[in-house]
């Protein structure tokens, strides 16, 4: 009985080390070679995949930059210390990337945006927003449920009081809440700005007023205010051109509804890490 168990172990060992060695064969005459260079420069990169250079993830990244069909420059969350790294292994100039943070552009608080319904439903935005647009009056508000903070990598996103807020001290500008609210109120704006539109409303100022006490009312007293033309009143909600915009704050104080305020957002703390 000993005899049969220890020849069948040793089978299996045999076999196994069998396999082993037909895989080292093929893997090193058939096998294909990382290249050394994208290699080098997945390394530099955070590896969240977020897809906010334009490609895939960090590896599709790494290629194409390796092959010269990327800028060193395109990685968001990196930001100008990676693209430094990055144009270093690549021995090229870098030009130093635009810092953007994601902001909401809402301020329906639980109090300002009176509820239409009770929703019971599943808690995704992306679920809740298909129950006749969520349960609030405000049909292009944030629905408060959560889903941008769950895809966001560097935990900067909270609920509160009904609406998401945004930690632009930890905001790394990947761009997936963006990606992920299904009322597109989310958007990636420069960490410079100084001033921000808190609404995404399109109905009409009285309409809009019911639906929320802080939103737009496209009253066009910003457009008149703005010494740079900056701001423009777009489908009955405010739209701010940070191209022009200096951030001397006149809309903001002008605004009769609040909507327009200023801002400032702060830099990624120097100890943060994607880890």
């Amino acid at each position: 009985m000993l005899i049969d168990v220890l020849y069948a172990f040793a089978v299996v060992v045999a076999v196994g080390l069998l396999f082993g060695i037909l895989l080292a064969l093929i893997t090193h005459f058939f096998g294909i070679e990382e290249d050394e260079t994208a290699k080098k420069i997945r390394e530099v990169l955070p590896g969240i995949n977020c897809g906010a250079c334009g490609f895939k993830g960090c590896n599709d990244y790494a290629e194409a930059m390796a092959q010269g069909k990327a800028k060193p420059n395109l990685c968001i969350p990196g930001a100008e210390a990676v693209a430094k790294q990055l144009g270093e292994i690549m021995g090229v100039e870098v030009e130093e990337p635009k810092d953007f943070v994601a902001f909401v552009h809402c301020n329906g608080t639980c109090e300002a945006a009176p509820a239409k319904a009770d929703y019971q439903g599943i808690a995704t935005c992306k679920a809740a927003n298909q129950t006749y647009g969520g349960p609030k009056l405000c049909a292009y508000g944030c629905l408060g449920c959560g889903d941008c903070a769950s895809v966001c990598v560097s935990d900067a996103i909270c609920i509160t009081d009904g609406i998401a807020h945004i930690n632009t001290a930890r905001c790394v500008g990947c761009g997936m809440c963006v990606k992920t609210c299904p009322k597109h109120i989310i958007s990636m704006i420069p960490q410079e700005a100084a001033t921000v539109v808190y609404c995404s409303s399109h109905d009409k100022g009285a309409d809009a007023r019911k639906a929320c006490k802080n939103a737009c009312i496209a009253c066009r007293k910003c457009e008149k205010l703005c010494p740079c033309d900056a701001i423009k009143v777009i489908d009955n909600c405010a739209v701010i051109d940070y191209e022009k915009c200096t951030g001397c704050g006149a809309c903001a104080e002008g605004c009769p509804t609040g909507c327009l305020k200023k801002v400032f957002f702060p830099d990624l703390p120097e100890d943060f890490s994607w880890n």
